[in-house]
């Protein structure tokens, strides 16, 4: 019932399945392993190597054997072959039982050789009707598939249930033509039975010859005792309402036994053999095609065809957050002297209670080139070294992260400033002007100019929050309490 290549359609849709629940890069290193492998040894990818390949190394999917091996279980085959098992035999028993209703005799009447091949020629359409129904991809058979659950819309046998149904129909024929031929020949060999020919038309002799002439053009060449003569045809008509049928030499009625024998195995066994013959060509042709239809033959294609990149770690960390967490915490905002505004900062204006109280306000970075960064770093490298505390207060946007050029400016200013110079790092928020509703920097990004602070390995260089409040407001609650 169930050929190589069916089976092995149904051992690749199990593994493409099964594959479904494993790491797509372990499936595709382990198919891209495969195809390097047929490379060298000068084979050809295909299914049948695949599934070969899996099996050797246990990743076969299925319930115990191989894909290949006749006697592997599987459920949907099983099914198939026990609805194939259903109409064998009952083929069998309805043609053992037709052939002797056909061939009931009792002595009293003639077995009418019309009634034969009015039956022989229904069982004959009924093959070609099966045939046409397979090569028309119709089916008919939805009632059937239900019963034996066979009706999966997800199988991947759903293309060729027509072909495999026509099989199954035809096989229950060739069963019934073949019971017929067998038990035809019983009854000729243990009864007398007496053929002869009549019908209600007004067909002469002559004319029943010719049709019988034409049907036995098949076998003419191969049985020509099979064929029956004028003589036979006018010496066994009978009628019903003829009172005497003894006129006829009894040997002639039984003469007809051949050409009911060949009309039989040429109008009943013989369509179903070739309505067989043409659904198994179908299932071979039907199952390459769906195979190579089936949505896993494009991945696993893809998968050989393609080179896998190992990165030995199957777990990557573009989702993963860095490490925030660092010693560096928020110091005071000191009283400094000089304002740096870096990169933009100051744009637009600084709030009053962060400008005011400096001696030199200056910018740096962004825009500005290195002369001009260079000439910030002298003009308040003048001023500093008049002062006792030197302090400096460099305002940077809190979004954007501290960057090298902002580590060589600092690292630069350095050389050139007092060496107890302090240099506070001041992060604003988006709405730093709006001081009627100010917001600190948010944790995020306040961490992220801690570890810049902390990476300087200088405890003069720290971070500060700022303050958006006013000056009158910061000298209120620096007053003693009880004043």
């Amino acid at each position: 019932m169930a050929d190589s290549r069916i089976r092995r359609l149904l051992a690749f849709d199990r593994q493409v399945r099964r594959d479904q629940a494993q790491s797509p890069i372990f499936v595709h290193r382990r198919d891209r392993r495969f195809a390097l492998d047929c490379q060298a040894r000068n084979e050809t990818p295909s299914v049948e190597h695949w599934l070969e390949h899996l099996e050797r190394v246990g990743q076969v999917s299925g319930s115990g054997g191989t894909w290949s091996k006749p006697g592997a279980p599987d459920e949907t085959l099983t099914r198939w072959q026990r609805l194939l098992s259903v109409f064998a035999f009952s083929g069998l028993i309805l043609g053992i039982l037709t052939m002797t209703g056909l061939l009931y005799y009792e002595g009293g009447q003639r077995i009418n050789l019309t009634a034969l091949l009015a039956f022989a020629g229904l069982q004959c359409l009924l093959a070609v009707f099966t045939i046409v129904q397979s090569l028309v991809n119709w089916q008919p058979w939805h009632r059937v598939l239900r019963r034996f659950r066979l009706g999966d819309r997800q199988s991947p046998l759903k293309p060729l249930t027509p072909a495999m149904m026509a099989r199954v129909a035809h096989t229950g024929g060739l069963c019934f033509g073949l019971a017929g031929v067998a038990t035809l020949l019983v009854l000729v060999v243990i009864q007398d039975l007496a053929f002869g020919w009549s019908t209600t038309l007004s067909t002469g002799a002559d004319g029943y010859h010719r049709l019988l002439t034409m049907l036995a053009w098949p076998w003419q060449q191969l049985w020509p005792a099979a064929i029956p003569d004028l003589a036979l045809v006018e010496s066994t008509r009978f009628f019903r309402a003829e009172p005497d049928l003894e006129s006829t030499e009894p040997g002639r009625w039984g003469q007809w036994w051949p050409f009911v024998l060949m009309v039989w195995l040429f109008y009943v066994v013989m369509p179903r053999l070739a309505g067989l013959i043409v659904a198994q060509i179908q299932l071979h042709i039907r199952a390459r095609r769906a195979l190579a239809a089936h949505p896993g033959m494009v991945a696993l294609e893809y998968r050989m065809e393609t080179p896998t990149v190992d990165t030995g770690n199957v777990n990557h960390d573009g989702a993963d957050r860095p490490d925030e967490n660092t010693a560096a915490q928020c110091q005071p905002l000191p009283d400094s002297q000089v304002l740096i505004c870096w990169a933009g900062a100051g744009d637009p204006e600084l709030p009053d209670s962060l400008s005011a109280g400096h001696l030199l306000t200056e910018q740096a970075g962004g825009q500005c080139s290195l002369d001009d960064d260079q000439q910030t770093i002298e003009r308040c490298a003048e001023l500093l070294k008049k002062q006792p505390e030197p302090s400096v207060t460099l305002v940077a946007r809190a979004w954007e992260p501290p960057i090298a050029e902002l580590s060589d400016f600092i690292e630069q200013a350095r050389h050139h400033w007092p060496e107890k110079t302090r240099i506070a790092l001041l992060p604003l928020p988006n709405d730093h002007a709006q001081p009627t509703n100010p917001q600190t920097t948010r944790p995020r990004q306040l961490s992220q100019w801690l570890r810049f602070a902390e990476r300087a390995g200088d405890e003069r260089i720290f971070v500060s929050q700022p303050d958006l409040r006013s000056p009158q407001s910061r000298a209120y609650d620096r007053q003693p309490e009880g004043l």
